[in-house]
C-alpha cells in the first residue's frame, strides 16, 4: 500500500476513509510522499495528488487512476478551479488561507479528513511556529457552518513521536439530505 521511503497512512485517515465506490474520486494535498494517495488508489479511488516538489510522486504519475499535479500552495492561485471530490486528504500541512476553497472542492456526500500539528506542540517538537499550529477547535471552526462534523480529535499523543494533533472528518450534505436538519 505504501511506495519504498513511505511511511505509512494515518491511522485516522486509514479508520476514517471508506472504500471507494464506483467513479468516486479522492484528492491527496500536499501529499508529500503520496501516502494517502496510494491508499486511496488500493480502496479504489481515482487519485488527484497535488504538491510543489512532485518528484517523490513520480511512480505514481503513470498509472491509471492518478493525476499528479505540481502546484504552489501559498503562492499561488487555487489550482483546482472548480473541480470537486468526494474525499479530501490533508495532514501535517497548514495554510490557512487555503481552507474557503478546501471546503468549497467537497463534493456532497463527500468527506474532508484532515489531521494537523495544533498548539501544545511547539514544547514537543516541529512545528513550533504558531503559525502552523492549529487553535483550540480551530478545524471545527472552519468547516463549519457548510460541513457537518462527523468525527473531531484534539488529542495529545505519545505513539509514535510525542505531538499534540487536531482531527477532523467533516461531511457535505448530498443531494437526499441537504434539506435535513442537523
Amino acid at each position: 500500500m505504501h511506495g519504498p521511503e513511505t511511511s505509512p497512512p494515518s491511522p485516522w485517515i486509514v479508520r476514517h476513509l471508506p472504500r471507494a465506490s464506483a467513479g468516486e474520486t479522492l484528492l491527496d494535498l500536499a501529499a508529500g510522499r503520496g501516502r494517502h494517495a496510494r491508499l486511496g488508489l488500493a480502496l479504489g479511488y481515482s487519485v488527484t495528488a497535488v504538491d510543489i516538489d512532485i518528484e517523490p510522486l513520480a511512480d505514481l504519475a503513470g498509472q491509471a487512476g492518478v493525476s499528479v499535479l505540481q502546484a504552489d500552495l501559498e503562492g499561488g492561485d487555487w489550482p483546482l478551479a472548480d473541480r470537486r471530490f468526494d474525499r479530501v486528504v490533508v495532514t501535517n500541512y497548514l495554510w490557512r488561507p487555503l481552507f474557503p476553497a478546501l471546503v468549497r472542492c467537497v463534493a456532497p456526500g463527500g468527506l474532508l479528513l484532515y489531521e494537523t500539528f495544533a498548539r501544545g506542540n511547539e514544547v514537543l517538537g516541529r512545528p513550533r511556529n504558531p503559525d502552523f499550529l492549529l487553535r483550540r477547535n480551530e478545524l471545527i471552526d472552519h468547516v463549519r457552518p457548510e460541513l457537518d462534523v462527523v468525527a473531531f480529535e484534539d488529542v495529545s499523543e505519545a505513539e509514535p513521536t510525542p505531538a499534540v494533533r487536531q482531527r477532523i472528518v467533516a461531511r457535505r450534505r448530498g443531494p437526499v439530505d441537504a434539506n435535513q436538519p442537523g
